[in-house]
């Protein structure tokens, strides 16, 4: 390399994205056309509204204030770049005059780099154009632009070939072996044989899928006498049957087929079981397609029979959960197996614990999981959160009672924790008797909370409203639901503590736009993604959610997308908030998973440019909603 000056530029640019992207001949010849331009403090490198240049900009030294102009005139910062920074990518995504003004902050030196090479040697990187993208929407000022191209969570659609797999339609057996409902069980047994088939479907006059019979139904329920061989069908057959449309992704078939606990979905013309069947997918078909499942883990679970054997099962979710990561499964799949998985653990870990007990629960109970296992996103181990609420008793027996689900939660609470789920430090767990309780009392302690609020009742209250009944008699949580909407409604003020509560955490960005960090000694220059990112869009789903009255759903993305269905002139916020709150949650995890941790302090020099890009363009939605709250709950004279 001759060119001293273009080697300089070449190897500047070869440690920052996306230039750390390109072959190094490539990149030699976009270095030859780089110019070097030099700004004093407050020079202008374009404007709002000026046409659009030939060229974008990468930062070399220095700081680079891009500054949004609103209709009084004065600008507000949007980003600051510095060194390593790319920005005034608009020419090159979009063929638009400038949105914003580019302005030094102080002395800089910027590197223009022209569009038309760049071009040329970049044209189908797709790894590339996702930088960009990315560099794009987090300067731009309005934090939904990339959202309406569709491109800048590309992270959470399938791009390799495993991801095509599990995205790909399923491939389900066609002309499906039925008998009729009047066939006998000879009958019916004699076809799966002819036809070395599992299971044949039971259809009505107009093929319709009224019932389903496998070999084990025959070894089941004929070759232990329980029904004659000549039975009708339909006392053998399992009914009703779960269905579905053909264009089923693989990765919903297995879905389905975990959540209902079935090995067989039945394909019809309109999905339900009021059309034609015209297919039948099953677990075989799943697994052959996939090659392994987490089908697999939760049949292990269920025939776990010691702790050990369950803590052997869980480990094996997180190393699924790496491979999904790695192959940038969708991260709302990812959690709802994991999820899936987590609950199986605890409903194992239960029954386990029943076995040890003298005698079986003296009432119905129901064991809640609450905290992020409630809202079903917890995928790594972390902290149990948990609770008991018991069927009422007379006060004669009340003591005795939660003297044996207290007894019961210690069995559970010791398995979940050899497994690898800490107990809570703060003793919020069902061993507890403040979290042991009958549903009156539980009724009573959420009219406290919601009725005479005040920091702790809210903090309390905060983690016991994501719940959710993970074993036992659900119509007790149906029970206690209902009576805590009905208790809001006598309650304005509870609405406003719970927004107090959600603004604690301000917006993670400081005013030149540099993450804040944590202060004290232990965690100083460590970012805590959990406290001032994800926790923010945690209550605030939650306080929106309560607010109008949404039941059944806990997760914070999915409460951001049910508020953007009931909330239209607020859509792009709420999704903003579901794609940020996915996108925080998938980096906190690789970051749990990269050092072994909880993944929530994270040092923000140890991560590449686009990282700290993409952290950045998440947290727009998180300042955006905390001022939603304080406009809807009347918050400014209340923080």
């Amino acid at each position: 390399m001759k060119n001293s000056i273009a080697e300089r530029v070449y190897d500047f640019l070869k440690t920052y994205p996306p230039f750390n992207l390109l072959k190094a001949d490539d990149l030699l010849a976009i270095s030859t056309q780089v110019s070097i331009l030099y700004l004093e403090k407050s020079d202008n490198l374009y404007e709002k509204g000026e046409s659009f240049k030939n060229q974008f900009y990468i930062v070399r030294n220095g700081g680079i204030a891009l500054l949004h102009t609103k209709s009084n005139n004065i600008q507000e910062v949007i980003n600051i770049c510095d060194a390593g920074d790319v920005f005034g990518v608009r020419p090159l995504i979009a063929k638009e005059n400038y949105k914003l003004t580019a302005s030094a902050n102080e002395e800089s030196i910027v590197y223009a780099v022209p569009i038309e090479i760049f071009q040329s040697v970049t044209n189908n990187n797709a790894s590339v154009q996702k930088f960009l993208i990315t560099a794009f929407a987090t300067n731009a000022y309005d934090p939904y632009t990339a959202e309406e191209y569709g491109k800048i969570f590309v992270d959470y659609l399938p791009n390799n070939p495993q991801d095509i797999v599990n995205f790909q339609t399923a491939n389900y057996s066609k002309n499906p072996i039925t008998c009729d409902t009047t066939a006998t069980l000879k009958e019916a047994a004699i076809k799966m044989s002819a036809h070395k088939i599992g299971c044949i479907i039971v259809v009505d006059n107009e093929k319709r899928p009224t019932g389903i019979i496998t070999n084990s139904d025959i070894k089941n329920k004929i070759a232990t006498g329980l029904y004659p061989i000549d039975t009708s069908v339909k006392n053998i057959m399992s009914s009703p049957v779960y269905t579905n449309k053909k264009d089923l992704t693989v990765a919903d078939g297995q879905l389905q087929m975990i959540k209902h606990n079935i090995g067989h979905l039945c394909i019809t013309k309109d999905g339900t079981v009021n059309s034609k069947l015209i297919g039948v997918l099953t677990h075989h078909d799943i697994l052959v397609t996939l090659g392994n499942s987490p089908s697999v883990i939760l049949k292990e679970i269920k025939r776990a029979k010691r702790t050990k054997t369950l803590r052997a099962a869980r480990l094996k979710a997180n190393a699924l959960l790496k491979s999904y990561l790695e192959q940038s499964i969708p991260l709302s799949h990812i959690i709802k197996i994991i999820s899936q998985i987590n609950d199986t653990v605890t409903i194992r870990a239960i029954e386990i614990a029943l076995k040890k007990m003298p005698s079986p629960p003296p009432v119905a109970f129901a064991w809640l999981a609450i905290g992020s296992q409630g809202r079903k996103e917890q995928l790594l181990f972390t902290d149990q959160d948990n609770a008991i609420v018991f069927a009422n008793v007379d006060d004669e027996n009340y003591e005795a009672t939660q003297k044996y689900f207290l007894e019961l939660a210690k069995h559970v609470t010791k398995s979940l924790n050899k497994i690898g789920f800490e107990y809570c430090e703060a003793d919020m767990m069902a061993s507890n008797t403040e979290w042991c309780k009958s549903i009156s009392e539980w009724k009573h302690q959420f009219n406290d909370w919601i009725l005479s609020p005040d920091e702790k009742a809210i903090l309390l209250a905060s983690i016991f409203f994501d719940y959710s009944c993970v074993y036992g008699d659900s119509s007790l949580t149906d029970e206690l639901t209902e009576f805590i909407y009905k208790t809001l409604d006598e309650s304005a003020l509870f609405f406003k503590f719970l927004g107090r509560d959600a603004l604690k955490n301000p917006s993670p960005l400081g005013f030149f736009r540099q993450f804040v960090y944590e202060k004290s000694d232990d965690k100083k220059d460590l970012f805590n993604i959990k406290s001032r990112a994800l926790m923010p869009l945690i209550d605030a789903a939650r306080l929106l959610t309560l607010f109008n009255k949404i039941k059944s759903v806990n997760n914070t993305y999915e409460r951001y997308e049910k508020l953007a269905e009931i909330e239209p002139n607020n859509k792009e916020l709420y999704e903003s908030c579901s794609y940020a709150f996915k996108a925080l949650s998938k980096f906190k995890t690789k970051q749990g998973l990269l050092h072994n941790n909880s993944g929530k302090l994270i040092e923000i020099e140890s991560l590449t440019k686009e990282e700290q890009l993409k952290l950045r363009r998440c947290f727009k939605p998180i300042s955006e909603i905390q001022e939603t709250l304080k406009l809807k709950f009347d918050l400014k004279n209340f923080v």
